[in-house]
């Protein structure tokens, strides 16, 4: 392995201590990372988008910078990845589908970008998503189906599967994600990375998601400093968005935060649900094997651990009242469409857009109000427990290119990820850390769960898990080349 393919396998953090030092320019970091994604497209299809030109223009002024001693700020020059759901000035968003156009002037920055920007972070290009970010794996009749780092022959999840898998595959260790039901989590426990949802309104949105108040921007890294370093940049209010909370904690709060990982942990009353409770839920042994494991070591690291689930709804009820909401922001998504339009979108797509456009205001109503009781049980939760564990998913990744595993009898993506989207209803801060693999080498994730802002503490818990080791596995790329890869996801291009 070459001097550059080695910065592939560098974090933010140690990329911007090297540019400071003198030892490492963004350049070569940036071409070292342009070179990994051209070389793991072919098999993972994580990107919609790679701006060489724009990328090393950027990289070269960033290593003027740090030259000069200016930097922009703590990304400078660090390569970055943006989920094409996100604007970002100067290329379309397409979001997956083949119903937009990428004519049109794109001339603005969604709030998340314009803050990695203005810090001098590089743009390598945009990720997949699947059609409007509607469903936990990544395919879309624009762009076709991601593959999984581990085995592309698998999902990466999703909805933010491009991101998650192209931090995995060492094409940035940066990535901007979104996530509405659980579209950063999923990727990242199915990818093996480092994932965060921040309380809602902590990262600022433009456009307004048509999915409201579920959605969330978030960084996907490969361990919880860099997203704490990414966070410090990101996030920031911004007037385009009415509902973004107040910045925190100063320049370095989050980044301080992680530092004082160790002080956070001993004590901490920490609640751990195997299932959430839920009945008729099934968690892969090797799944719950490891998620207990990073129990025990919580408790290792001076947390009061306690076996116990969160008094939730039933899953029926709980599903049954995200699908309202979720289903209604899908049908809002295409309400301009005309016919033509329509029939160019993903199937599945259609048929959820077709029972949202037929909810009546009191069903949606309803579904608020599931969903306010949901949260008033989840903040009375966090009076005893300062943080909630749990699998981030029960199942491992199964084929990508298809919504459900085959032969499982489900329909929905929602019925494998029971423990993603109901925190999304409650807006809290919910964060996948990697804890290991199972028989056939594929990640698996555990879930931390705060309360509502207290993103810090989900930051410094996940370091502790960091700096324990309990949290590393192996690089899907250490000990094979590229063309030794099994086959890919097939392909369709517009």
């Amino acid at each position: 392995m070459t001097a550059d393919e080695e910065l592939t396998g560098w974090t933010a953090t140690e990329l911007t201590r090297a540019y400071a030092a003198g030892e490492v320019s963004p350049v070569d970091a940036t071409r070292a990372t342009l070179a990994r994604a051209e070389a793991v497209q072919p098999e993972l299809n994580a990107f919609v988008l790679l701006d060489h030109d724009g990328a090393l223009e950027q990289a070269r002024a960033a290593e003027d910078r740090w030259r000069r001693g200016a930097a922009a700020g703590p990304v400078d020059g660090v390569p970055v990845t943006v989920k094409d759901i996100l604007l970002m000035r100067g290329h379309p968003t397409l979001r997956g589908s083949a119903a937009l156009s990428a004519e049109g002037v794109w001339d603005e920055d969604a709030p998340a970008v314009a803050r990695l920007r203005e810090s001098g972070a590089v743009f390598i290009g945009k990720t997949t998503t699947p059609e409007f970010g509607w469903k936990g794996v990544t395919d879309s009749p624009r762009h076709g189906a991601t593959g999984n780092p581990y085995a592309p022959e698998r999902t990466a999840g999703g909805s933010s599967g491009g991101s998650a898998a192209a931090v995995r595959a060492g094409a940035g260790p940066l990535s901007l994600g979104t996530d509405g039901g659980g579209s950063v989590r999923i990727p990242g426990s199915f990818c093996g990375v480092f994932a965060l949802k921040p309380t809602y309104g902590r990262v600022a949105i433009y456009p307004a998601s048509a999915f409201g108040t579920l959605a969330h921007v978030g960084p996907i890294t490969r361990d919880a400093r860099d997203a704490a370093l990414l966070m410090d940049v990101i996030a920031r209010p911004d007037p385009r968005d009415w509902s973004a909370l107040p910045a925190t904690g100063g320049a370095h709060g989050f980044r301080t935060a992680v530092a004082e990982a160790g002080d956070t942990v001993r004590g901490l009353r920490v609640a751990y649900s195997p299932r959430l409770g839920f009945d008729g839920v099934r968690v892969e042994p090797a799944i719950a094997a490891s998620v207990r494991r990073v129990a025990e070591r919580l408790a290792d690291l001076g947390a009061v651990v306690e076996e116990t689930d969160p008094p939730l709804p039933s899953l029926d009820q709980l599903r049954e009242a995200f699908h309202v909401l979720w289903f209604a922001g899908a049908a809002r998504v295409i309400q301009p469409f005309d016919e033509r339009r329509r029939a160019l979108l993903d199937p599945g797509l259609r048929e959820i857009c077709g029972q949202g456009a037929g909810y009546g205001s009191l069903d949606y109503l309803a579904a608020v109000d599931v969903r306010m009781g949901l949260g008033k049980a989840m903040g009375g939760f966090h009076e005893a427990y300062d943080l909630l564990l749990t699998p981030t998913m029960p199942i491992a990744p199964f084929a990508a290119g298809a919504e459900v595993p085959a032969a499982s009898g489900m329909t929905r993506w929602t019925e494998w990820t029971p423990f993603t989207y109901p925190f999304n209803m409650t807006q809290q801060p919910a964060a996948t850390v990697p804890c290991g693999t199972d028989a056939g080498g594929l990640p698996i994730g555990a879930q931390l769960v705060g309360a509502r802002h207290t993103d810090e503490r989900v930051l410094a818990v996940a370091h502790a898990l960091d700096a324990s080791g309990a949290t590393r596995i192996e690089d899907p790329y250490a000990r094979r080349k590229l063309s030794d890869s099994p086959s890919a996801p097939a392909r369709h291009r517009s």
